[in-house]
């Protein structure tokens, strides 16, 4: 192709000319000055076609609006709180963010207190509840080396309290204790071991409701005493009444553990006589 001005003849030749310098980084205003092209229409149509390089583009001023746009709404900004900051419209606002996730809606003034009551509430709590520690921890290191007297006069207590009585109508001079809580049955067992009870002479057994895990309770209870599940004597089972509610019905309940001793009237009747004689002692305190 030529032109009919003589200086752009060539046309063809001059074209390659500037898609070279193009491709070599050149902006128009190097190529012009660098070919003596002086026309501008000339020189848009050698060019046509050829893509500008990249460091001669001009950045958009909308898309550093764009990038905070988006970071204001992953902070959580609603249209109208990003269009006051940044002072574009919600129109494009929405374009820019469309993609990314809807803010969570932020909480009433009532709802904030609420929230920050109850994370002051919990942090009192925490003091409370560590206070509390402190406190058993301090107690149970005042207790120090239990001397044999008193672990005799403990047990006597636990039993007195826990185990079965004999009463004029109904005569029960035996050794039976049932309780619940593990560490009052090892306490117990000590103190056995201690008035000179021999483990051949105890005999244990679960009593429990029975629509809980009695097989789990068992095991429980075996484990706590140092027996095998097999030591057991049969389970003793509490009657399902429906018009009770219990409260005893989760994953630790495991019943009660029942102790025999065999052949115990005689420490029976030591056990009501040493009781008594604690009684009175007491009663001296208070005259």
């Amino acid at each position: 192709m030529t032109h009919a001005n003589g200086k752009y003849a060539d046309f063809e030749g001059l074209r390659e000319k500037v898609i070279a310098l193009r491709r070599e980084g050149l902006s128009r205003r190097q190529i012009r000055d660098r070919l003596h092209v002086d026309n501008n229409d000339i020189l848009n149509r050698l060019l046509e076609g050829e893509p500008a390089p990249e460091w001669t583009k001009r950045p958009n001023a909308k898309d550093d609006l764009r990038e905070k746009a988006r970071k204001l709404r992953l902070q959580g900004m609603t249209y109208d709180q990003i269009q006051v900051e940044l002072g574009c419209s919600k129109g494009s606002i929405s374009l820019w963010v469309r993609d990314l996730p809807k803010p969570v809606p932020s909480r009433s003034a009532v709802e904030q207190a609420r929230l920050a009551g109850r994370r002051r509430w919990d942090h009192e709590l925490a003091v409370r509840d560590d206070k509390r520690q402190q406190t058993k921890a301090i107690a149970k290191a005042e207790i120090g080396d239990l001397t044999d007297r008193e672990l005799l006069l403990i047990g006597v207590g636990l039993y007195w309290s826990e185990g079965t009585k004999d009463k004029p109508y109904d005569r029960r001079e035996s050794l039976t204790f049932v309780n619940s809580d593990p560490g009052m049955i090892e306490t117990y067992l000590a103190w056995l071991a201690a008035v000179g009870v021999t483990p051949d002479r105890i005999y244990f057994r679960v009593m429990i409701h029975e629509t809980a895990d009695v097989g789990a309770a068992e095991h429980y209870w075996a484990d706590v005493v140092g027996v095998d599940v097999s030591a057991l004597r049969k389970t003793t089972l509490k009657k399902h009444n429906p018009k009770t509610s219990r409260k005893n019905t989760d994953e630790a309940y495991r019943g009660c553990l029942v102790i025999r001793v065999a052949q115990g009237a005689e420490l029976y009747r030591r056990v009501e006589g040493w009781w008594h004689g604690i009684v009175d002692q007491a009663q001296l305190r208070l005259r």
